[in-house]
């Protein structure tokens, strides 16, 4: 019996909602450096304070499964990222508690590379099974540098398997190739980056090409064939170039969206991916590629149910969904860049009881509270007793899921004297629907924009740091509903 077609089954992407314009960046570095003027135009996505690549591969993942049947079906997670923020801590395994996959789940990291994001989806294409594949990126960048203005942050989740398919995986090929483009030591906190001719034209113009003309030959396909060209990452001239060397049309090249967004690193090539199939028609070829120290060319041919791509959430309605935050001194505060001083409460000790976080990581991380069986009260967290005064049942509660829930908020307070990385602190009762009632912590709002009724969303966020320790802590805050 022939073996059934894999591909891309669903997709999601998160982009981080604050903006900051390229401009702003002009106007803070103009008296250094008056060339800087040329990268003016377009903006780049930044992560709040309290996000990092794992939340947001949970954003974009949770985008991508919209059902408890689809976080069923999930047998593999592949997470990409080139800045995890665990070197020795699987990030895989907490985005899959995060968002309550089955605990008989293979996890992987991967990284070490920008075509990250490509070898996880070939993994996941590899495996046989259903799987999951999450690329997140935050580059670091210094101050004044190019990369500060092409780069961006955010994620993209797409999942693989057999049934409902959206495009069909043909084939692929890799070359690996120890060229330097640019590269991070373990112990660097900036990349270093080499003469850009030298790449473009011993790394784009001849790896590339080399790799696409490749797949092609296994594919069987014509370069004509090829609708939808992909190339992060580099210069519309460049990409250009790419093309024409693979025989290409050029009007094939796939808008890859940095104008707007900034590189988002490993993820950059499958968020290309992601827009493309949201772009495709039936029987459409799509060709895509991931550069770095070699590349990587995945072909795959949309199926009947391609239209099917539109109804997720793609690069366009994430980058709908930002605001604009010029405010250049935030920026470097929430890449850790500069040091402000909190004033003496910011000396706290923030250990974490890591026995008490294990034993108590659904409630925590997953976020699952309870509902009383008898009398249908909802609570978090999940108790031994019913908390309804009417009811006290004991032992009479299923668990309840509240990541999934919209809020409403009931009261509030905005707290200037609290440590926040991003004043004031804000917190409130919110009101879910459906019953319960929480008090929580709210985010990526501005002072003065909440209200009593305001509906909330729930997001998985950084709660705290241990800078001592070096440990992170996660929870779920209330976010605006967009």
């Amino acid at each position: 019996m022939a073996e059934k077609a894999v591909g891309i089954t669903s997709l999601g992407v998160y982009l981080p909602r604050r903006r900051l314009s390229r401009s702003a960046l002009v106007e803070a570095h103009l008296w250094a450096n008056p060339n800087l003027k040329a990268l003016a135009k377009g903006s780049r996505t930044f992560a709040n304070a309290d996000e990092d690549t794992i939340t947001l591969a949970v954003a974009a993942t949770r985008a991508a499964l919209l059902s408890e049947q689809d976080r069923a079906r999930v047998g593999a997670l592949f997470f990409a990222s080139t800045t995890h923020p665990f070197a020795d801590r699987q990030n895989a395994t907490i985005v899959a508690e995060a968002v309550r996959l089955n605990e008989a789940l293979h996890t992987a990291d991967l990284g070490g590379s920008q075509r990250a994001g490509t070898m996880a989806l070939l993994q996941a294409l590899y495996s046989g099974q259903n799987g999951l594949v999450v690329a997140a990126d935050t580059p670091p960048t210094k101050p004044a540098s190019v990369a500060e203005f092409m780069s961006g942050d955010g994620a993209v989740a797409l999942t693989t398997g057999v049934d409902d398919i959206l495009a069909q995986f043909v084939c692929a090929h890799s070359i690996s190739s120890d060229l330097i483009d640019h590269y991070r030591a373990s112990d660097a906190t900036f990349d270093y980056s080499l003469e850009e001719r030298w790449v473009k034209e011993e790394g784009h113009l001849k790896l590339i090409p080399k790799a696409v003309i490749e797949v092609l030959g296994k594919a069987k396909l014509e370069a004509s064939q090829i609708k939808h060209l992909i190339v992060p990452g580099l210069h519309s001239r460049t990409a250009q170039g790419v093309a024409k060397a693979c025989g290409i049309d050029g009007d094939a090249v796939h808008s890859d969206l940095q104008s707007q967004s900034g590189y988002i690193g490993c993820a950059h090539a499958l968020m290309s991916l992601a827009d493309a199939l949201q772009k495709a028609d039936p029987g459409d070829y799509i060709l895509a590629t991931g550069f770095g120290q070699g590349c990587d060319a995945l072909i795959f041919q949309c199926t009947d149910n391609i239209h099917r791509a539109r109804a997720f959430c793609g690069p366009h309605q994430a980058l709908e969904k930002g605001v604009v935050d010029d405010n250049y001194l935030r920026f470097l505060s929430f890449k850790n860049l500069i040091q402000l001083d909190w004033g003496i409460r910011a000396e706290r000790d923030t250990r974490t009881a890591l026995s008490a976080l294990y034993r108590q990581r659904e409630t925590i991380t997953a976020f699952v509270g309870g509902r009383c069986t008898r009398c249908d009260t909802v609570q978090f967290p999940k108790t031994r007793l019913c908390v309804n005064p009417d009811c006290h049942t004991e032992n009479s509660q299923v668990s309840e899921s509240f990541a999934e829930k919209t809020g409403y908020v009931k009261s509030l307070t905005e707290d200037w004297l609290a440590v926040s990385p991003s004043p004031p602190l804000m917190y409130g009762n919110i009101r879910f629907e459906n019953k319960g009632l929480l008090m929580m912590e709210f985010t990526d709002f501005s002072p003065n924009q909440i209200e009593v009724g305001t509906a909330m969303e729930m997001v998985f966020r950084i709660k705290d740091r241990d800078e001592r320790r070096h440990f992170r802590r996660y929870f779920w805050k209330a976010a605006p509903l967009l």
